[in-house]
């Protein structure tokens, strides 16, 4: 677990909406689609990318995200269908497995609330993937927090 001070992303992407209970089925085949369309997004790096519209209650059943690639600043065009992204934002982040994705996003909620962080429901929660080769790949969360009061 480490705070980030600030982080910025920019990415082009295509934007999913659905249940919450869903996600982990629909995130991935939105991710293929994009993959089978990375060629037409200029400049991007080739990094995965996801954007998750935080669960404000247990009654918020169905939530916006998206699916992209991180670009650098030289973009003239975006493709038809997505869309260019650019947070900018404080974070709290850890990286693990894929796997224990569930697991590093409780622990790192609980560690931030263990820290005094306050979570910014109003900005999207990122993942990072990063394929290792021969070994399981791993995702780096940022979850979005307020300004520390002290």
């Amino acid at each position: 677990m480490d705070y980030q001070s600030l982080n910025t992303f920019r990415l082009v992407g295509l934007k999913g909406k659905g249940a919450y209970e869903n996600f982990h089925k629909e995130v991935p085949l939105l991710a293929k689609k994009l993959w089978s369309r990375a060629n037409e997004i200029q400049s991007h790096l080739g990094i995965e990318i996801a954007l998750f519209e935080p669960k404000t209650d247990i009654h918020h059943l169905e939530g916006n995200y998206y699916v992209g690639l991180l670009v650098n600043n030289a973009l003239n065009t975006i493709p038809q269908g997505m869309e260019l992204i650019e947070l900018s934002q404080q974070y709290v982040t850890t990286r693990g497995k894929i796997s224990h994705l569930n697991s590093l996003h409780f622990k790192l909620l609980k560690w931030s609330n263990e820290q005094g962080y306050t979570r910014n429901l109003k900005s999207y929660i990122v993942e990072i993937y990063h394929p290792m080769e021969g070994k399981e790949e791993e995702v780096t969360i940022f979850l979005p927090i307020e300004e520390k009061h002290r």
